[in-house]
């Protein structure tokens, strides 16, 4: 009785205390649950990147423009725009009264006009577009207005290099009756 052996009970693992947050006294702090969106977060904004040229939204152009690098329009044009191998954007803030030609455009503000596209042709769901269209492709978001016809048409296959031509052979081989023909 006097020297009764406890069990002796395993070591526990130390663990840390805690630090302790101290918490503002008052009623509770609500969270609140934003719904999140399963399609990408798209940019309005030009591409920074060299090759590529801006026309701002303070800017008013009439006439021609062609163009040999991308294109972004988000000011207001009169007339028509040409990039042939390249790619033509109209911005949000974007209003063209033209013809567009490019190998790609995109619309984020207002066309009017005929578009022609050698590849694809976006109208995105704040655009309008009314005009005619040309192109390979088309991706007319929901919400996007378009008034006119769509022409879908074959890529342009790339040209495949040509095998070289054979020399010609002197106009004395062929004359008449010394022709050898195998069969």
């Amino acid at each position: 009785m006097w020297n009764k052996r406890r069990d002796e009970e395993p070591p526990k693992p130390y663990v840390p205390p805690q630090a302790q947050i101290p918490v503002a006294p008052g009623p509770e702090a609500k969270k609140e649950i934003t719904p999140v969106s399963s399609m990408p977060v798209r940019t309005h904004e030009p591409e920074n990147r060299s090759g590529s040229a801006a026309i701002g939204k303070a800017v008013k152009i009439v006439g021609q423009i062609f163009s040999k690098e991308d294109l972004y329009v988000d000011g207001d044009l009169e007339g028509t725009v040409e990039a042939l191998d390249h790619k033509v954007t109209i911005g949000p803030n974007g209003t063209l009264h033209a013809g567009i030609k490019a190998r790609e455009v995109v619309a984020l503000g207002s066309v009017q006009g005929n578009v022609e596209a050698t590849d694809k042709i976006e109208i995105r769901k704040d655009a309008k577009l009314v005009g005619d269209i040309k192109t390979a492709r088309i991706i007319i978001e929901d919400g996007a207005y378009f008034k006119g016809s769509i022409d879908i048409v074959k890529p342009e296959p790339k040209a495949a290099p040509r095998p070289p031509m054979p020399v010609a052979a002197s106009p004395a081989a062929f004359s008449a009756g010394t022709a050898d023909v195998k069969r």
